[in-house]
């Protein structure tokens, strides 16, 4: 080991290599180190300064702001889509489920409406050919109509008039009944073409639907079905038209954009979506059966509306008028005068202002 050491040691002396410092060279190395910091430092600061630059121009853009705040938008409105509930649908058919009245108040006011149905006991299928417009049946039970808690059939045993004061076939009463089914005694027959009859509720309600069973014993449409709510018998003050496939204005009042329907034991339900009224009219003109028209049961599913606030005058109670006077300070040696009240100041104005337009003034008290 020593001897290679001593080895090592000479062969360094005769390489004749010069180990002392050097000033020059460290120098060099300084000043080299320094520039390639000062050109970093610069091309940061420079980096920066394009930067700020690029921003400041963004900002005074008036096309840019307006890119930034249509992204800030359009990022708004996803969020609130995702945040939004969505409405339940039926899996199968995709329609919403259940069916209920969109201007009523949130679902946990809400409750199914307790529609009791008849037995089902029509055989056969409504030629399509016959009826214009007509909706297609469907081989699934009607869903669930929501309407406000404490909805119920405000209808029953309520009061039944017709155009046709003499039935065919039973009594007006029968359309209130209850009684849904299609045996004989069941339903009502009025006579042929242009018909109605008008329930009154006796009062005002929040309907929220109608349901009508016409016959459907048989497979059968009928035609010109209109119905309407009011506030008076006479169908004057303020009309509305809940269902109308009168498809050519033969009842005279509008065209409808509503399918003719085909009648089941479940009945047509019409959504009335809260509205208001005492009256419900029912018009039909026949059926693809015959001209004669038929009721068996009508429904009105509503609430009491709130009676209207009673106005009670205000009892404002006014002070007692009591003239006063005040005595004025007078001068040494003169007695005191009593000054004029304001009141008294106007009827002196007013005086003097009838007196010279010729006319007399008398005050009264």
């Amino acid at each position: 080991m020593l001897k290679d050491k001593n080895d090592f040691e000479e062969m360094f002396q005769l390489s004749k290599i010069n180990d002392e410092p050097n000033p020059a060279h460290r120098a060099k190395l300084r000043w080299q180190m320094l520039s390639a910091f000062n050109k970093a430092g610069r091309e940061t600061l420079q980096s920066q300064i394009i930067r700020q630059n690029i921003r400041r121009k963004i900002m005074k853009s008036p096309i840019t702001k307006l890119a930034a705040a249509a992204v800030l938008i359009v990022a708004v409105i996803i969020g609130a889509h995702q945040l939004t509930p969505s409405t339940a649908t039926n899996e199968k058919t995709g329609s919403p489920d259940p069916i209920g009245t969109p201007d009523d108040k949130p679902a946990s006011n809400m409750a199914p409406v307790d529609i009791k149905l008849p037995m089902p006991v029509q055989v056969g299928t409504l030629e399509d050919h016959r009826v214009p417009n007509l909706e297609k049946k469907s081989d699934k039970p009607r869903p669930p109509f929501l309407a406000p808690v404490g909805t119920k059939n405000v209808a029953l045993g309520k009061p039944v008039s017709s155009s046709d004061e003499e039935p065919i076939i039973g009594e007006l009463e029968m359309i209130t009944d209850s009684d849904k089914e299609t045996a004989d005694g069941s339903y009502v027959e009025l006579g042929p073409f242009a018909q109605h009859v008008m329930i009154d509720l006796e009062a005002l309600h929040n309907i929220y639907a109608v349901v009508v069973w016409h016959y459907h014993k048989q497979p059968r449409a009928y035609f010109d079905v209109v119905v309407q709510v009011a506030d008076d018998p006479d169908f004057i003050t303020n009309v509305r038209t809940i269902f109308n496939n009168d498809i050519d204005n033969s009842a005279g009042l509008g065209v409808g954009k509503d399918k003719h329907y085909g009648e089941t034991y479940e009945g047509k339900l019409i959504d009335a979506k809260g509205l208001q009224a005492r009256y419900i009219r029912l018009h039909s003109a026949g059926s693809t059966s015959n001209d004669m028209n038929h009721y068996i049961e009508v429904e009105v599913y509503g609430k009491p509306a709130a009676p209207p606030e009673k106005l009670v005058p205000l009892d404002i109670k006014l002070p007692e008028f009591s003239p006063c006077y005040g005595l004025l300070p007078g001068r040494a040696g003169q007695p005191r005068k009593r000054s004029a009240t304001t009141s008294e100041h106007m009827v002196l104005k007013t005086q003097g202002r009838a007196k010279r337009l010729g006319l007399s003034f008398a005050l009264f008290v």
